[in-house]
């Protein structure tokens, strides 16, 4: 029994234990075979043979986490965890009946590790820690969409799709592939579905793919600025838009700077401070600098053609992450601390 691989990447998982219901002998017939409407493979990684999608989860860009070590800590979480935004797919395969997990993991295992992909840890025996941990850390559920009927068994009982992932026999890969300068992330996982009285085996790919977040979709109006001003005496600048790291400003910020420059020119005997600020990723000095730069560089575009704004009337300050917003524990609050303020002086 084979996979098609052409490329490899990651994914992630966790349900919860299931619990059995009626069912009709003609459930199995109409249901089992059959795909969630509107789904597909991966288009880098083939199903195990004769195996069906049971669930299916595809996001143009969201952030995730994955291990990159099995070791886990004090409070039973992954300790070493690497943040991924990008595209997201999610899928859930039901093995047919009679094939064992070991041998559907194993026939994965191997075709990535054919197509290249990097192997950060493997587990087959003695998992549930790394399978509760790995439920802590992710939503495994997270937008997905379920097949038609239930997983059956041989005999009068049948469980939901969505409980069908446990840790009985389960099985963990978690590898990643260079593509570029992008490092694509695959999470594996292969349990019994639900009981071994169904004698199914279920496997889960989370593939994560990274690329930047759509930008230029929000900007801040020269309505908004004003009001923004009048209240707190600085505003959050959300149109300016820089790539990780770097301090050059994005095409999709022309908006935002089209809405500055108007406020200014309306009133032109105010005056600001372009205020940079980072995350706490990283060293303080680095954040330090790259917030100047990051300011300076919106002073030098709104002093430039065609706002020519003048320049006694912008001063760029670096703040890096000494005035934080929201937490940097979590992804989505050193999002929000990657900022760049307009400040009345």
């Amino acid at each position: 029994m084979k996979l098609r691989l052409a490329i490899p990447l990651l994914a992630s998982l966790m349900l919860t234990l299931p619990t059995p219901q009626a069912q009709t002998p003609s459930d199995e017939a109409k249901y089992w075979g059959k795909d969630v409407p509107n789904s597909t493979d991966h288009p880098f990684i083939k199903r195990f043979t004769g195996s069906w999608l049971t669930g299916y989860s595809s996001a143009e860009w969201d952030i995730t986490r994955f291990p990159t070590s099995n070791v886990i800590g004090k409070e039973k979480k992954f300790q070493d965890v690497v943040t991924v935004e990008g595209k997201q797919t999610r899928l859930i395969y039901l093995a047919p009946r009679g094939k064992m997990p070991v041998e559907v993991f194993r026939n994965y295992q191997q075709a990535l590790q054919s197509a290249g992909v990097k192997v950060r840890f493997v587990c087959e025996t003695q998992c549930t820690a790394l399978y509760w941990a790995w439920k802590d850390l992710n939503e495994p559920n997270k937008g997905m969409q379920w097949a038609e009927g239930s997983i059956f068994t041989p005999t009068s009982s049948r469980y939901s799709h969505s409980s069908g992932l446990t840790p009985d026999k389960g099985m963990m890969l978690v590898g990643s592939i260079k593509r570029g300068d992008q490092e694509t992330h695959v999470l594996l996982y292969t349990s019994v579905a639900a009981f071994d009285i169904t004698g199914l085996s279920l496997t889960y790919l989370h593939i994560a793919e990274p690329k930047p977040m759509p930008a230029g979709q929000v900007e801040v109006d020269a309505t908004a600025l004003q009001s923004g001003l009048q209240e707190e005496g600085k505003v959050t600048l959300k149109g300016l838009f820089f790539d990780t790291g770097k301090a050059t400003i994005k095409e999709e910020s022309k908006a935002q700077l089209d809405e500055i420059a108007k406020l200014m020119q309306a009133q032109p005997n105010r005056k600001f401070f372009i205020v940079g600020h980072t995350d706490n990723v990283g060293s303080f000095d680095a954040n330090q600098t790259l917030s100047l730069q990051r300011a300076q560089a919106v002073v030098n575009a709104l002093t430039a053609a065609p706002y020519r704004i003048n320049a006694n009337r912008l001063i760029a300050k670096g703040n890096a992450n000494l005035a934080p917003v929201a937490s940097n524990a979590e992804e989505t609050g050193r999002a929000r601390n990657r900022r760049v303020e307009l400040v009345e002086q």
